[in-house]
């Protein structure tokens, strides 16, 4: 997947922000395990270990079939309709991951200290 015409990828849409929009608005516990980057539209929501699994909520709702990791150090995409999976792919706009400084699970604060028993 190397090409940045690839149907449901826009090769300059800019992440919303640091973290998951959702959790930091109010929607659910407020917290989340890793981030995720919709490749359509930059939307950044959380994982499906997340409580709350804004990542592919939005993904789903939207008919924004690629999401892709928003985490230092990975670069794969995930395809929501065909749940295919795909190691690299094209270059979106920087940043690529949160910033070093904010810890996972995340945000600072929000993470309660029994995290571990709230993953799906």
């Amino acid at each position: 997947m190397a090409d940045d015409r690839i149907p449901g990828i826009d090769p300059a849409a800019k992440p919303s922000g640091e973290g998951c929009a959702e959790c930091l608005a109010g929607d659910g516990p407020g917290w989340w395990v890793h981030l995720r980057r919709c490749a359509a539209c930059g939307h950044i929501g959380c994982c499906d270990s997340s409580p709350s699994q804004h990542g592919t909520r939005h993904a789903k709702q939207e008919g924004h079939p690629f999401l892709t990791s928003f985490e230092p150090g990975e670069e794969w995409f995930w395809n929501v309709e065909t749940e295919q999976y795909y190691e690299g792919g094209p270059q979106l706009p920087p940043p690529a991951a949160h910033p070093l400084a904010q810890p996972t699970p995340g945000p600072q604060g929000a993470v309660p200290p029994d995290w571990q028993q709230h993953v799906n």
